[in-house]
């Protein structure tokens, strides 16, 4: 039976292909692999805004979960699990890139008074586009707050930095996609 994402966020269906994996079925890591790589990818590309940087990153992160399989408790969720390992691989190689965080004691973002976010065009390739366009330590502490939704205090404790230095980091990231896609707005 070849496993897919949905039926794999399954407890029962899951908890199936990981003991086969601990018992080293090759075709069963390949399911998990399946059911999770393309979901896992998504995140190497959104933090690591490279796709070769993406490739590797998810590489290197399921040969971790190969070695480690046998470390998953029965009573955790194999998903969470993955994705964790996931995240901090993509965390390693944004620190191999030398991405900083400034750090920060207040939140100060200045904003423009007077903008009618209802005259922008919200779409998602404008969102993306801005958040791609983003500086590498704002997108980061963006995408693991609202994509990966990780709390400020988890965010902290994974990069090294204060959860003041987070929320700054997120508030501007916000700030920041807000202007890139009112200029977007502007030149059209």
């Amino acid at each position: 039976m070849k496993a897919s994402a949905t039926n794999l966020n399954q407890t029962q269906i899951a908890e199936n292909v990981v003991e086969r994996c601990k018992k080293g079925d090759v075709r069963a890591f390949r399911e998990l692999y399946d059911a999770y790589a393309a979901a896992m990818y998504n995140i190497c590309l959104r933090m690591t805004n490279n796709v070769s940087d993406a490739e590797d990153t998810l590489q290197e992160a399921f040969i971790q979960v190969h070695k480690n399989i046998n470390k998953l408790e029965r009573d955790h969720s194999v998903s969470a699990w993955i994705k964790r390992i996931v995240v901090n691989h993509c965390l390693n190689t944004l620190r191999k890139k030398k991405v900083y965080f400034e750090d920060v004691d207040e939140v100060e973002v200045m904003t423009e008074d007077g903008i009618d976010e209802a005259q922008f065009t919200w779409t998602v390739a404008a969102v993306k586009s801005a958040i791609h366009g983003l500086p590498q330590g704002y997108r980061t502490v963006l995408n693991l707050y609202l994509f990966e939704e990780y709390s400020h205090r988890e965010i902290a404790e994974m990069l090294g930095i204060t959860e003041s230095t987070v929320k700054t980091q997120y508030m501007r990231a916000k700030e920041k996609v807000r202007q890139i896609v009112k200029q977007q707005n502007v030149t059209r």
